[in-house]
């Protein structure tokens, strides 16, 4: 067996990635972990989401959380930003805070996928000022970036908790299935360090 069969995922963000409202077994986490143990038998997802987490508060964590991993993540899966729209926090310190969580990533070698979420139509003019930020970053930093949702699940009345806002089991399941290849790519790719 080699290095690869067992790679590390750190999930890191908000109440998607901390997986509210949902059993362990059925959160992001537990589903992305179940799924790449298909071809790599030994991986590991750290599930690192804390629900109602914005950019300033993963940002302010990341040192902590990072000096605690006993072995150095080969992907960090970054899902955070919509708390900062609905609690108004700047853009500009928005894209400030994302930005320092990627370059503290890549400081540890660790490569990024930043997903973004696209505004339901109630939240989109409030979220105009955002939109942008996700990809600026990615682009600045040469970090990865896709959706969270693949299409048709965001709002979805089938796909939703009672809250009617957080994503339920099978909405979490086609979120998987979508960011599967997005990671697997990433896992793919020749590490820095590989001797």
């Amino acid at each position: 067996m080699t290095a690869d069969d067992y790679p590390t995922i750190l999930a890191l963000g908000d109440s998607l990635v901390a997986g509210y409202g949902l059993a362990s077994e059925d959160g992001l986490s537990a589903r992305l972990q179940r799924r790449l143990r298909v071809r790599h038998t030994g991986a590991q997802v750290i599930n690192a989401g804390v629900s109602g987490d914005t950019t300033g508060d993963v940002l302010h964590r990341l040192p902590r959380l990072l000096s605690q991993l006993t072995r150095r993540p080969d992907l960090a899966l970054v899902q955070v930003g919509p708390n900062d729209v609905l609690r108004g926090v700047a853009p500009a310190a928005v894209r400030a805070n994302l930005s320092a969580i990627v370059r503290q990533l890549a400081a540890c070698g660790i490569p990024v996928l930043l997903t973004r979420v696209e505004p339901p139509p109630v939240l989109r003019a409030r979220a105009a000022p955002y939109r942008a930020i996700h990809e600026e970053v990615a682009r600045e930093h040469g970090a990865g970036l896709c959706s969270f949702f693949p299409a048709g699940v965001l709002g979805h009345p089938d796909m939703v908790l009672i809250d009617r806002v957080h994503p339920n089991a099978r909405a979490i399941a086609a979120v998987v299935e979508h960011l599967l290849p997005f990671v697997e790519q990433v896992l793919a790719q020749p590490r820095a360090d590989a001797a």
